[in-house]
């Protein structure tokens, strides 16, 4: 056999060995047709997204989050296609009040099938610039705001046999990243928890699938915190967050957590730039990390912290022509995924 011949039946191989498994991954796939989803952090931006998603489906939607504004215009959103909906105000934070939301969503629907643990908060800024509360604050809404609803679930799962878990932790519950160490500490405890919560109910029913999305394009960047160089770090948190080789949609997002959900994977890793970090930091972690510092102080060389203790931006340099042009995708997914901001007051897209 020549060289030429032996590549073209490797390739050959190759692509009959990826349909297999994709037929296979398709086939472990469960209808959701009829299922009640819970999904926390619900009214804007990936919660949305994938209430939608889940809407199309035919599952029923019980939706909580804190501001009853939001939920009242995801509501409306989602009713227009005709979807099945709850929404209640909860505070993720708070224990008594995850209760009672799941309390009320299993009086209204009976049983809840699928838990999606989605809330989040982001402050960007440097280390210097971060206090205590910041790391606490982080831990509240996406550590124990991710174990109260999933222990205040779980005795209805385990006496059913049945139950999905679906927890969003992040790219950066993998590879630290510089200016967002509270909000990376927090992904790695959620991710710690999904993981070992997996492992614990294998072979009970439960399927718990661990979500760590990259950039994703949901106009997050208007409601996110900052601190520091205030503008500096809007700048430049807002424009790799609106990047189309960078980014990736977040309904398309959603589609792929769908699909991890019905198939009860373990784990799926969102956009093709987070698969390829987290490998290398998988293999050589200081290189990532010395990769990441350099990046940084290029971005943002280092100054004097100011505003250490308050966090905010009027985002204004978003006026700007140019800026408005860089940041297009980032504004559209603002609007279609339900983004408002006071800061954005006189800017339009």
């Amino acid at each position: 056999m020549n060289r030429k011949t032996a590549i073209v039946l490797a390739a050959a191989t190759a692509g009959i060995g990826l349909t297999l498994r994709d037929r296979f991954a398709r086939s472990r796939e469960s209808e959701l047709k009829g299922q009640v989803v819970l999904i926390t952090g619900g009214s804007k931006g990936l919660g949305i997204a994938l209430a939608r998603r889940f809407a199309k489906e035919g599952c029923r939607l019980a939706l909580c989050a804190r501001n009853a504004d939001e939920l009242h215009r995801a509501r409306l959103d989602l009713e227009s296609t005709g979807a099945d909906i709850l929404t209640i105000v909860c505070d993720v934070t708070d224990q008594n009040s995850v209760r009672q939301m799941i309390a009320a969503a299993q009086r209204h629907f009976g049983n809840i099938d699928i838990l999606v643990n989605n809330a989040g908060q982001i402050v960007v800024g440097p280390i210097a610039s971060m206090t205590v509360e910041d790391f606490e604050s982080a831990m509240k809404v996406m550590f124990w705001g991710v174990v109260y609803p999933t222990l205040a679930l779980l005795p209805s799962f385990l006496e059913r046999k049945k139950g999905r878990i679906v927890n969003i932790t992040s790219f950066g519950g993998k590879v630290s990243v510089p200016h967002l160490v509270p909000y990376t500490c927090a992904k790695f405890a959620a991710t710690g928890f999904s993981e070992g919560l997996r492992a614990e109910l294998l072979g009970k029913g439960i399927k718990v699938t661990t979500i760590a999305p990259g950039l994703m394009r949901t106009g997050s960047f208007v409601n996110a915190l900052f601190k520091g160089d205030r503008e500096a770090e809007a700048r430049w948190f807002s424009l790799a967050a609106s990047m189309p080789l960078l980014t990736v949609d977040a309904d398309k997002a959603a589609q792929e957590i769908l699909t991890a959900t019905k198939r009860g994977e373990a784990e799926r890793i969102l956009t093709s730039p987070a698969k390829l970090m987290s490998g290398l930091h998988g293999i050589a972690p200081g290189i990532t990390a010395d990769l990441l510092g350099i990046v940084a102080g290029l971005l943002l060389p280092e100054r004097s912290p100011r505003n250490k203790a308050k966090a905010g931006s009027r985002l204004a340099f978003i006026k700007k022509p140019a800026m408005r042009g860089l940041l297009t995708l980032g504004l559209l997914a603002r609007k279609r995924y339900l983004q408002r901001s006071s800061r954005l007051a006189g800017v339009r897209n």
